[in-house]
């Protein structure tokens, strides 16, 4: 899996909204591993692709743009990070 960032600035109550929403959106079973952080500028999230190819793909293209806009979401900037070799979470999908 490859892991990339988005990166959101804003409001932070709001972002959290336009993110929530843009996962209600999503079709059940799509992502495999994704986290949202917040701090004083805005959210971060760090979503895993099965790959490079599909991150730059996919962070690049339409479809995504639409939904991140329908969402109300603002443009975003994207960076690719990295493969990911491991991750460890207890059996919980909130914090």
């Amino acid at each position: 899996m490859f892991v990339g960032r988005y990166r959101f600035r804003g409001s932070v109550p709001e972002l959290v909204a336009g993110h929530e929403r843009l996962l209600a959106s999503l079709p059940p079973g799509q992502i495999t591993l994704h986290l949202c952080l917040t701090d004083a500028e805005g959210i971060t999230v760090l979503d895993a692709c099965p790959s490079r190819d599909v991150f730059d793909r996919f962070s690049t293209s339409r479809t995504f743009a639409d939904a991140v806009a329908a969402a109300g979401l603002p443009a975003f900037e994207a960076e690719p990070l990295g493969d990911l070799e491991s991750w460890t979470f207890p059996d919980r999908t909130r914090p």
